[in-house]
């Protein structure tokens, strides 16, 4: 168990902590709050739950948060579902975004590179240059406070100044990745009904171009509430008939006008992977998201105006709202439109010395890659100015915070996070002052009461139970859309543990603070009472170098009994014979418990994935329950439909 690490891989020193925001902010609010003065970070987070008001009280004041009508009191009911913060008070998140404009006007807010790999600048004058005109255009086109609009985009300018635009006029923003198929994005945007696109006619990825005209030309056929459609010639083609185009939408220089919204109005709608049935809308606030992403990269990632923030990630992620919103705390941003791997594996890594990233996030199954492919990051590439290297989307296994350290710089801060879609945020990582212990996340979040529960609801410590949150965080979402009672987001997180909020991770809270991930809970292996998360497995299999990646499902049969197959994608030239499966066997045996040895282990084309690069274990256990492809999965937020094939193929003939 992770309580037994002997020794932190890595300290903060006293200038470190000294310098970090969040120690500023500690004595800061204990001169005008009264947080502790002492204690160091624990202390701060204690108080940060058990005195919730006053805490996002300080981080409004921090951060200067303009409310342009004042606030009632911070938390008009505690309830969860339907948490009320800061009632009565009105204020814009894009006019917070674009702050830095007033005094850095010529430095850059965003730097975009694509797959060239150099880097262009976009001053904050021009950013907020162009969220004026673009917003002046929505107005005109008849776009009001609570309307949706939408972006089929990748990740470059346009998509951060359309997503502010709407922003600064009330509208609500919701965008897909255009490596979605048409279907995936109807079953998003015909649930939110948008009245307006804004659409590129293709994008470059891997050193070839995709055209998505014909794409785009069936979302305007499938969503009759749109009133525009804004063309972005990234392949430079002429705009379809009817268009509009966003040169002439957004080169007006118009002063921006911040539309005054009340704190819990929507900002955004994201969608969960929606691996069955219609993906969820998770609707989330302008003030919450504010607050939030203010308290999450200002404070745990430590984030300022010297600093440059470069997160891979699409537009159809959270992360990439997560990034956008470095601007808030006058952050430079780094937009990479490209495959993560273009032209090698160390891409990634060229892109963030290029741009000088102090912060560099990226997924964990990316540094897996790396390790395995030999990538060199700290021989190969200039990367002193990054101090901290950032993982989310899967837990980093141990061996990925060990490659890290050698292959990047051994005073590196490496903060493995864990959060969701649903919150848009972390509930635990990020700490600049806490030391990093190998496979720990370093500490739940400020102001979020994370907890490990056992069914019974009794708290946990060093133990594996569910990922529980005791207290309401601003960014929960206010609704789901077209939930009318509330019922579909009830049902969601708090149908186990009522007016609790349980996220579906096993997770284990070490008696130091820090946190330990091990997967879905929905998809556990739970093998004679010992349950086990899946990615513990994954971290142990993908070790040997024959698995290019793994997938791990438990069954539970008809008659009692429970069938738990281990499926390996292999690597090339690598072959599933009598020797590697006594050694994937004994690994697991060994490192794990032998009571999760696998019954079968079955060489795979490959393993499915949802759009936004998850591997997809609760839609194949179904179909290997027997469900049919159309009740075990959403078939458009699935990577490769045909890899999902194999595995229905498999439970016909098993019967």
């Amino acid at each position: 168990m992770s309580t037994t690490n002997p020794s932190p891989l890595w300290q903060p020193s006293a200038e470190g902590i000294a310098q970090a925001q969040v120690t500023k902010f500690q004595a800061w609010a204990a001169e005008r709050h009264g947080a502790p003065a002492d204690g160091g970070y624990a202390a701060l987070h204690r108080w940060s739950v058990d005195e919730l008001d006053t805490f996002w009280k300080a981080v409004t004041e921090w951060f200067d948060v303009r409310f342009s009508t004042p606030y009632a009191r911070v938390l008009g009911d505690r309830a969860m579902p339907g948490a009320a913060w800061f009632p009565g008070g009105t204020l814009n998140y894009a006019e917070h975004a674009l702050r830095a404009a007033e005094t850095r006007a010529d430095e850059p807010a965003l730097l975009y590179v694509d797959e060239t790999h150099e880097s262009v600048p976009v001053t904050w004058s021009d950013l907020r240059r162009q969220v004026g005109s673009l917003a002046a255009e929505l107005r005109a086109l008849g776009v009001r406070p609570g309307d949706r609009v939408s972006g089929y985009l990748p990740n470059i300018p346009e998509a951060v100044v359309a997503l502010l635009a709407t922003a600064a006029v009330g509208g609500v923003w919701t965008s897909c990745a255009p490596d979605f198929g048409a279907r995936s994005v109807l079953d998003r945007f015909q649930q939110v009904e948008p009245v307006v696109l804004f659409a590129v006619d293709g994008y470059r990825y891997g050193g070839k171009e995709h055209d998505r005209r014909d794409t785009v030309a069936e979302l305007r056929r499938e969503l009759p509430t749109l009133n525009a459609v804004v063309h972005i010639p990234l392949l430079g083609t002429q705009a379809p008939e009817d268009a509009l185009e966003w040169s002439a939408l957004t080169s007006a220089d118009v002063e921006p006008v911040f539309e005054q919204v009340p704190f819990d109005h929507p900002l955004w709608v994201l969608y969960s992977s929606g691996t069955t049935g219609l993906p969820k809308a998770i609707v989330q606030s302008q003030g919450g998201i504010l607050v939030e992403h203010l308290k999450q990269l200002g404070l745990h990632c430590d984030l300022g105006p010297e600093d440059r923030f470069f997160w891979y990630t699409s537009t159809g992620w959270m992360m990439w709202n997560f990034l956008v919103s470095g601007l808030l705390t006058g952050t430079t941003i780094v937009l990479y439109d490209g495959s993560p791997g273009y032209p090698d594996t160390g891409a990634q890594w060229r892109i963030a010395e290029r741009t000088g990233a102090t912060l560099f996030g990226t997924s964990a199954a990316y540094v897996m890659a790396c390790r395995k492919a030999e990538v060199h990051p700290s021989r190969d590439f200039g990367l002193g100015r990054v101090r901290c290297v950032a993982t989310t989307g899967s837990p980093l296994p141990p061996d990925g915070f060990r490659w890290l350290h050698d292959e990047v710089r051994e005073d590196l801060w490496i903060a493995s996070v864990s959060g969701g879609t649903d919150v848009c945020s972390c509930f635990a990582g990020a700490v600049p002052t806490l030391p990093v212990y190998i496979g720990e996340l370093q500490a739940a979040g400020l102001g979020t009461d994370l907890q490990s529960w056992d069914p019974s609801g009794k708290p946990l410590t060093d133990e594996v139970g569910e990922l529980v949150v005791t207290n309401p965080m601003p960014s929960m979402p206010i609704r789901f859309w077209n939930d009318p009672d509330g019922s579909r987001y009830h049902d969601s997180y708090f149908d186990t543990y009522p007016g609790v909020w349980r996220h579906g991770d096993w997770i284990t809270v070490t008696s130091r603070g820090s946190v330990v991930i091990h997967g879905r809970s929905d998809s556990t292996l739970n093998r004679q009472g010992v349950r086990m998360g899946s990615a513990d497995i994954y971290e142990a299999v993908e070790r040997l170098p024959e698995i290019k990646e793994s997938l791990v499902i438990g069954v539970e049969q008809p008659d009692g009994g429970y069938w738990m197959p281990l499926f390996v994608h292999l690597a090339p030239g690598a072959v599933l014979d009598e020797d590697l499966l006594n050694r994937i066997k004994g690994t697991i045996r060994e490192q794990l418990s032998p009571r999760h040895v696998p019954d079968e282990v079955i060489e795979v084309p490959g393993v499915p994935h949802t759009l936004t690069g998850k591997r997809i274990e609760v839609p194949v256990k179904r179909l290997l329950q027997g469900a049919s492809m159309e009740k075990a999965v959403n078939v458009g937020s699935v990577d490769n439909v045909e890899l999902l094939r194999f595995y229905e193929k498999l439970a016909r003939e098993r019967g």
